[in-house]
């Protein structure tokens, strides 16, 4: 609203030193013909307020209506209209200050030419006015556009952040269920445990990115249950640099890589496997790369398989408007997620 009415000030502003200009103009050119200043000053300000009057008129109509294309001969015909007026208003009022039967005759002479040149200065007054008016309803039209997407980007990432506990809440209450009967304290530790990481879920959800240092941390909280259920089959190497610390990420986007991970690593194994997260930075990147064992006899890992990698993805999309963010490789039954996060 406010930058509106900026640009309606601007507007009338280059008008008003236009209006200016056109007066002193005629003025010196009735001058030319031999009339006295006072007499071309009289003249030249009479028609220049007719002539604003005009041009308001056209440009206040156009500021709530644009003409389609149908409807130029319209605008056509109102600029001729005014123009007329604007002369008749100079031949019935201008003889009124009595200037003479030499200005007189002068004025009746040149009618014509006061028509065609008001016509002239109101179409242009209209053919600017409807830009003006167009490029500004454009751009408003733009900025809801820009709205209503950044409205549905902030809903879609929403509803992907809610997808990505539900099956590991109940995956953990299952585990707490099957402890509690034959081991209860550990039980209990993996409900201090769930209590912790759902915490920090909940605050890290008001947050679109945070530092890499505060993801770990959320990641072990994640892992330590996950280890619970596991046990000494689930072994994990994290390592950082100190320089990507505090490097930002999306929040929450390495649990559903570490689970998929741990999807593909230990649901088809009884043996000891091994997780490993690495972050570093490369240029103007984060560069985290995710690994776990799988076998290919058992497990077919494929670029988007399941919520975990997919949902990611998409994150970084919408977050970042870029497709080439994340990879995935399948080589010597290590399958590597690689994602690369830009920092702004």
């Amino acid at each position: 609203m406010a930058a509106s009415t900026l640009s309606q000030s601007k507007l009338i502003g280059a008008f008003a030193t236009c209006g200016l200009v056109w007066t002193a103009l005629q003025m010196y050119i009735i001058h030319s013909f031999g009339f006295e200043w006072l007499t071309a000053g009289v003249d030249s300000v009479l028609s220049a307020i007719l002539l604003t009057i005009a041009c308001w008129l056209i440009n206040n109509n156009l500021r709530y209506y644009q003409p389609d294309r149908e409807s130029y001969i319209f605008l056509f015909i109102w600029c001729a209209a005014l123009a007329i007026a604007c002369a008749a208003g100079c031949r019935y009022i201008l003889p009124l200050f009595n200037m003479g039967q030499v200005y007189f005759n002068f004025l009746q002479q040149s009618l014509i030419i006061r028509f065609f040149t008001l016509f002239l200065a109101i179409g242009w007054m209209a053919m600017i006015s409807a830009l003006w008016y167009t490029q500004l309803d454009h751009k408003r039209t733009e900025q809801r556009k820009t709205e209503a997407e950044k409205l549905a980007r902030d809903a879609e990432l929403y509803n992907l952040r809610q997808q990505l506990q539900p099956h590991f809440l109940f995956n953990s209450l299952n585990s707490i269920n099957a402890l509690i009967g034959f081991k209860p304290e550990l039980a209990r530790k993996m409900i201090h445990q769930l209590s912790d990481f759902l915490r920090g879920t909940l605050k890290k959800d008001e947050q679109l990115l945070v530092p890499l240092n505060d993801e770990l941390a959320h990641l072990n909280l994640y892992l330590d249950i996950e280890k619970v259920r596991f046990g000494h089959r689930l072994q994990t190497e994290i390592s950082c640099d100190k320089a990507c610390g505090e490097a930002n990420l999306p929040s929450l986007l390495l649990q559903p890589l570490v689970e998929n991970a741990i999807k593909f690593g230990l649901y088809d194994t009884t043996d000891e496997v091994t997780i490993s997260v690495r972050a570093e930075m490369e240029d103007q990147y984060l560069v985290i790369m995710i690994q776990n064992p799988y076998d290919p006899k058992t497990s077919r890992p494929r670029k988007g398989t399941g919520f975990g990698l997919s949902g990611v993805q998409r994150r970084l999309y919408l977050i970042f408007a870029r497709n080439d963010l994340m990879e995935t490789h399948a080589n010597d039954n290590i399958f590597t997620t690689i994602i690369k996060v830009p920092q702004l």
